[in-house]
């Protein structure tokens, strides 16, 4: 199983002197991030719709072995919910392709809260995402955790993210061979770190699906330095442990 794990953005006030060192220049703090982690999930796209050159931008930034995750911006998912809208998602997904082309992970498409679960809302998400890219839809009403759900994604190879979100299920959840999940913090939403044995937990639920062969880990408690902390843990936990089942094996 190969791991992805790393932040929902990096560019946080509060982690200079704790995370960044106090005297490195903002400007530099990506280029820090990437000695520690190898992904990132992009947050800025979901704030502003992203060109081809804006992410073509990233993808000089970042060294050759890199890879993004891109998330879908709130006109699609929360304004649009995916409705009316063949022109702005193809325009996005083109960005994302021509923009980060090697480089390019899984798209993330995040629906609010208030987003419940309708056959019909079903249905459109099946018929609008274009099946040549890594898709993942989080939601946060708990009306989606159902086996209909599950299994119309398995169908469509659509990826059903896991989270730890205040109040909804943490479930490790498979839907495709590549798994995708995102902490959130808890108890205090994005707020919160979590301890080790928290994170060593979902974490060998993840290590245990073995039609798993990719699992993207993103930490969103970014409100304090708990997100960098977090990643950096389970990015040697993970490691630790696929090592020990390697050799256990061999």
């Amino acid at each position: 199983m190969k791991w992805h794990v790393g932040c929902s953005g990096f560019h946080y006030k509060t982690w200079k002197n704790v995370f960044y060192p106090a005297d490195l220049p903002e400007n530099k703090w990506f280029h820090f991030y990437h000695t520690k982690f190898h992904t990132l999930e992009l947050n800025v796209t979901f704030y502003k719709f992203p060109s081809t050159a804006d992410l073509h931008k990233w993808y000089r930034k970042s060294p050759r072995n890199f890879t993004f995750a891109v998330k879908a911006p709130k006109l699609l998912t929360h304004y649009k919910k995916l409705q009316d809208c063949d022109v702005l998602l193809n325009d996005f997904y083109t960005a994302c392709r021509e923009g980060l082309k090697d480089k390019l992970g899984p798209v993330l498409f995040q629906f609010p809260s208030n987003f419940r679960y309708s056959d019909e809302r079903l249905q459109n998400i099946l018929n609008r995402l274009d099946q040549s890219f890594t898709n993942v839809v989080e939601f946060r009403h708990i009306s989606w955790w159902s086996k209909t759900v599950f299994e119309a994604f398995k169908k469509h190879s659509i990826i059903f993210c896991g989270i730890s979100f205040p109040g909804l299920p943490d479930d490790v959840i498979v839907t495709t061979k590549t798994l995708y999940y995102r902490f959130h913090g808890v108890p205090k939403l994005f707020q919160s770190q979590y301890d080790h044995s928290t994170l060593a937990t979902i974490a060998d639920h993840i290590l245990h699906q073995a039609q798993v062969k990719t699992a993207y880990c993103f930490f969103n408690n970014t409100a304090a330095v708990g997100a960098a902390f977090n990643a950096v843990w389970l990015e040697n936990y993970s490691a630790l442990r696929r090592n020990i089942k390697y050799l256990s094996h061999n």
